[in-house]
């Protein structure tokens, strides 16, 4: 999800006490880093392509920048390959350029790499705000369009041959659009590494927190304790004056506002669903044994006083001194437009768009039964398409949205050839991937253990041995891909 990625709760805003980590998506670098080594030698530098802001109306003369970066360090002009690493719904990158698993593959196979980032995203600006009317323009499909013209013109650019083949790269969404580029441009595109790309589009996705409930397993019960001591806390003013002290909370709790209420137990949500998803991963600073470890250490209080300690971390963690959960802040922040505003710098804004236009992707949690409560359904998502963007967006638009992005790209039912779909376990979007296939042409890895977009990140000796043996199926995909017959 696509590592996207994509990916999503409460919303980063720079400058805001918002949580970093929302709807299964972090708003920072896409990617994050290949690996938590620092890089000390120069990056390559940013560069820009010409595209057209509505590629489906020649009509439409309007062009933009989009920008790109390019790694020529291992290129074998004569029969070397073509790496194309897909931006997704953040800034790219550079690092990218230099490290993470791709290169080796790179290094080994000759290959010229370009990372190109999602137009509407980081610096890559078709229009000059992030206005509903400028948003038009912002799609899964225009996104492949500008691929295939910057392929176009990089073969002309680098004099390149049908010997030298096109694979696409990508985690998350961008695992989705690397998956998509092959199947709707094969004679562009030779291949496809789809790493935790969800190719299937749902709006109430409740499966994301079945997943997160079954890794925190070893402290599952503490924290459905925890949950449900909230909900006890919130009847009283008593019980809301302790909540804001012992969670840091940016205002006072009023139990009244349902919306309110309802983002702060998302926030609650995103604490394990964070840890869970990049459990593992060079990108994540903490794991689900150390979460669960403090869950169940009755030294340090009750449930819902472990609770508030993990939540001090991830406050922490993101240099926030108090944790802000109003729904109205929210609204007006999402709301802002310009691209030097704060949710829209971080592609915040946008990727609410694409959710409320394509994708839905509503982590949701609608029981009492469940482990996080039933204080997060899915119209408590739906509304903020209408809230944010206007009353056309509906729930019967959104579905709507949702079918039609399933027929365009087939969801499951895909016809791609050359793609290798790769998931872990532990990945909470895995429930939306390719993770099995009695089809000879269709190439799937099921990572047991491993979280999102584990295999693209910069190997290391400590990685776990099905996740060292995924990267080496990877590579051998690869080298049958460059000796098929032209």
């Amino acid at each position: 999800r696509i590592c996207v990625l994509l990916v999503l709760l409460v919303v980063l805003g720079v400058g805001t006490a918002r949580r970093s980590f929302w709807r299964g998506k972090s708003f920072h670098e896409f990617y994050g880093d290949p690996t938590n080594r620092p890089w000390v030698k120069p990056l390559p530098v940013e560069e820009w392509f010409e595209q057209q802001v509505d590629p489906f109306d020649p009509t439409n003369n309007a062009t933009w920048k989009q920008r790109y970066f390019t790694n020529a360090d291992y290129f074998r002009p004569k029969d070397g390959p073509v790496f194309l690493m897909i931006g997704g719904e953040g800034p790219a990158s550079p690092k990218w350029m230099v490290e993470g698993a791709w290169m080796k593959y790179a290094k080994e196979f000759g290959a010229l790499c370009f990372q190109v980032e999602h137009r509407y995203y980081g610096k890559s600006h078709p229009t000059p705000s992030a206005t509903v009317d400028d948003l038009i323009y912002l799609s899964s499909e225009t996104a492949l369009a500008d691929l295939t013209f910057f392929i176009v013109e990089m073969r002309r650019k680098y004099h390149l041959t049908p010997a030298n083949r096109w694979i696409a790269f990508g985690g998350s969404y961008p695992g989705s659009l690397a998956a998509w580029l092959r199947e709707k441009y094969p004679h562009l595109v030779h291949g496809a590494v789809s790493s935790s790309g969800p190719l299937v589009a749902k709006v109430d996705f409740s499966e994301y927190y079945e997943v997160v409930t079954e890794a925190i397993t070893d402290c599952k019960a503490t924290v459905s304790d925890s949950i449900r001591q909230v909900e006890l806390q919130l009847r009283t003013d008593l019980g809301r004056n302790a909540l804001r002290e012992r969670f840091h909370l940016c205002d006072p709790l009023d139990y009244t506002n349902d919306l309110d209420v309802s983002n702060f137990f998302e926030n609650l949500a995103s604490i394990f669903a964070g840890v869970v998803q990049y459990n593992g991963t060079p990108r994540s600073k903490h794991n689900v044994d150390e979460f669960c470890k403090i869950m169940n250490d009755q030294t340090q209080g009750t449930p819902l006083d472990r609770l508030a300690v993990l939540n001090k971390i991830i406050l922490d963690d993101e240099g926030s001194p108090c944790l802000d959960f109003k729904y109205d802040k929210m609204i007006n922040d999402l709301r802002e437009t310009s691209w030097n505003a704060g949710e829209v710098r971080n592609g915040t804004r946008q990727w609410i768009y694409q959710t409320c236009m394509e994708f839905g992707f509503y982590q949701t949690s609608n029981s009492p039964s469940l482990v996080f409560g039933d204080r997060f359904p899915v119209e408590f998502f739906t509304r903020q398409c209408s809230d944010i963007f206007g009353d056309r967006h509906t729930s019967a638009s959104i579905d709507r949205s949702v079918y039609n992005i399933n027929i365009v790209y087939g969801a499951l039912d895909t016809k791609a050839t050359n793609v290798i779909y790769i998931h872990g376990t532990v990945d909470p979007w895995h429930r939306l991937g390719l993770t099995e296939s009695n089809d000879v042409n269709v190439r799937t890895i099921l990572i047991q253990g491993t979280a999102h977009c584990a295999n693209m990140y910069e190997p290391r000796d400590e990685d776990l041995p099905q996740l060292k043996e995924a990267r080496i199926k990877i590579r051998n995909f690869i080298a049958e891909l460059l000796q098929d017959t032209l």
